[in-house]
């Protein structure tokens, strides 16, 4: 469904550093080479991304976050594997995000570097590396739900299932703000957007909150949103909803929505370098701005039930290393790590289907944001994805705090009805992919 959302948009998100990440890239393979020679016995991570690139900003900081992640479990004594302890050394492959380049890097690190997990962004890749998957049964991740089918039962979506999260912000706001009852939404019309246009949709009309007018659809090569944020205005909303827009969207809409004089709320999946968009706008404008991704140095990621280990100084680590780098997979592929960890550790067998019934068999597991379920057969056809409670995500005083944590599960077992019928007249249930 996401698929052939990446091609030719990326290389329009100007801002994001992906020039970095050759000179990066090149550090990190040193450093963690030395770890493997330094270790007895090593476990190989395969981490099959577009490290280079215009889509290199959802692979290469994910990298650089594991680097992280593996320096830390490695110093506390790695992976114990049947009282023996285990050194992680990640077998990074720079897929270019071409799933020709994918399918031969699945090859090779199955293959030649042994590795015995992969994590991928996903996407237009998967296609690529599925029939590899299938031949070896190699255990894979992916960061976009929406590569799941019954089809493959060895891909896992167990960080994040874009875009059913962004139901508990709204469901937040109704609960908070409930004297908002109008609503109009933008989104670029593409395979990205569109299933999350269906999933606000549903959560606007759970939530009692009216749309105003259809849904905006513009065209991903739009250059000039005036006019798409002054007809959006045209319609006097107290709510305007930016979808899940790529940034390069949503910070020339903020700043059309404050040159033109709104003084509404906003809702978006992302806020990704809102400190830009406060620059371009003001402190007070942005106050109150909803969206789905935290700072790791948010003081609510200390919590009972979060499951990640020390976010904060994990947080203070990576901005340390990569200053003004940090994102939403700067942490999502440390987090599967951690759940792989987990799995493994229970298993006693780093072997993929060992790994991977320890990880689903009860049913449950230890998402970042607390315990989760295997879940999604109703939208995707087969429940690998890992849905538990999310993040919603306030700017307050220049500064993004997480207000509070919402149910997915608890959302959908209430509503599930209605987010068929949005992703059904989107056509975005997984049976009617092409």
């Amino acid at each position: 469904m996401i698929r052939h959302v990446f091609t030719g948009r990326f290389n329009r998100r100007s801002f994001i550093k992906a020039s970095a990440s050759l000179a990066g890239l090149a550090a990190l393979n040193t450093s963690t080479s030395g770890l493997a020679l330094a270790a007895d016995k090593v476990v190989k991570i395969g981490f099959l991304a577009p490290l280079t690139g215009a889509v290199a900003a959802w692979g290469k900081p994910g990298l650089d976050g594991c680097q992280i992640w593996a320096e830390r479990v490695n110093a506390a004594g790695g992976i114990s594997i049947g009282g023996e302890g285990h050194k992680v050394e990640f077998v990074a492959y720079d897929n270019e995000y071409d799933p020709a380049k994918a399918r031969t890097g699945a090859t090779k690190l199955i293959r030649e570097d042994g590795v015995k997990f992969i994590m991928m962004l996903g996407g237009d890749t998967w296609p690529g590396v599925e029939p590899v998957a299938d031949r070896t049964g190699m255990l894979f991740s992916t960061l976009l739900p929406s590569d799941l089918s019954p089809d493959t039962n060895t891909l896992i979506a167990p960080a994040e299932v874009h875009p059913i999260y962004n139901v508990t912000g709204v469901e937040w706001l109704a609960e908070n703000r409930p004297d908002l009852k109008t609503a109009v939404m933008c989104a670029q019309d593409d395979a990205l957007g569109l299933p999350s246009v269906a999933t606000y949709l549903a959560a606007f009309e759970a939530a009692g909150i009216e749309m105003l007018d259809e849904p905006l659809l513009f065209d991903p090569a739009t250059t000039d949103f005036a006019p798409v944020v002054t007809r959006l205005l045209s319609k006097n909303p107290q709510i305007v909803c930016l979808d899940t827009c790529y940034s390069d969207y949503v910070h020339p809409i903020v700043e059309q929505l404050f040159q033109q004089g709104y003084k509404g709320q906003i809702i978006s999946c992302t806020a990704d370098f809102y400190d830009q968009m406060i620059a371009k706008t003001s402190k007070e404008f942005m106050e109150g701005f909803i969206f789905q991704f935290p700072d790791f140095d948010d003081p609510a990621l200390n919590g009972h039930g979060v499951n990640f280990d020390d976010p904060n100084g994990f947080y203070a680590e990576y901005n340390k290393r990569h200053p003004g780098e940090w994102g939403a997979v700067s942490w999502e592929y440390a987090s599967i790590m951690d759940l792989w960890k987990a799995a493994a550790e229970k298993a006693g067998s780093v072997e993929p289907d060992a790994v991977l019934n320890a990880m689903t068999g009860s049913g449950k597991g230890n998402h970042a944001f607390g315990e989760a379920d295997w879940w999604g057969k109703d939208l995707f056809g087969i429940d690998n994805a890992l849905v538990g409670d999310w993040p919603v995500v306030a700017i307050e005083n220049g500064k993004a705090r997480i207000k509070g944590f919402k149910s997915i599960p608890d959302w959908y077992g209430k509503h599930g009805e209605l987010l068929k019928k949005h992703m059904a007249a989107y056509n975005q249930m997984w049976d009617q992919r092409t």
